[in-house]
């Protein structure tokens, strides 16, 4: 399962990933590419790179960012991965048949990733706790306004969709009927020629 949260120490901001199905001796390779970077230059990276752990690690370096930038104000503009911590998980044990009636264990190992980032110039474009609320009371209001627009198509689409289901399968029905009587009873030529026959 692939979940990933943030905290904030001393303005270095974190997300997390747990129990990603790739062994940690692999997804080292990606984590020291991008460890010092801005974090566009290792988005970048990211994109390019043909390593199976890049996109489980862009995601949760967006999600890194995200965290800074909506929970914590900071300008992703500003950032930059200052670590990427690499921890072995929870290993899945399998059983490969070998000669002469052994198994052999196969270990399926996973790893934990958490991303910090930090800021290049302290302070620099921060928002401060007045603008943080405000942008936090403009998200509710938008919030609120979106479900009460959902809740108002909706209210109205599904009694006028039901009706107009009902009659085209009303109508399809009798056109399947006047193809039957047509064909000769429902039977068709099939039918007749393949029909089993009585000794």
């Amino acid at each position: 399962m692939l979940r990933a949260t943030g905290y904030v120490m001393n303005m270095k901001v974190t997300a997390k990933l747990d129990n990603l199905r790739i062994a940690p001796r692999k997804t080292k390779l990606v984590a020291d590419l991008i460890k010092g970077l801005d974090t566009k230059v290792a988005l970048d990276q990211l994109d390019m790179e043909v390593k199976r752990t890049s996109p489980y690690m862009k995601k949760l370096l967006l999600s890194a960012v995200a965290n800074a930038e909506n929970n914590f104000g900071l300008d992703k503009d500003n950032l930059y991965v200052e670590d990427v911590v690499i921890g072995a998980g929870p290993i899945l044990k399998r059983w490969m048949p070998r000669a002469y009636g052994r198994a052999a264990q196969i270990l399926k190992r996973t790893s934990k990733i958490t991303i910090v980032l930090e800021e290049r110039v302290e302070g620099k474009g921060r928002k401060t706790k007045e603008e943080m609320a405000k942008i936090m009371e403009k998200r509710l209001k938008d919030k609120k306004k979106e479900e009460k627009e959902r809740a108002e198509v909706e209210g109205k689409e599904p009694a006028s969709t039901r009706g107009d289901d009902h009659s085209s399968m009303r109508g399809g029905e009798k056109e399947t009927e006047n193809i039957k009587k047509d064909s000769g009873g429902g039977k068709s030529w099939g039918s007749k020629i393949f029909r089993r026959k009585s000794m």
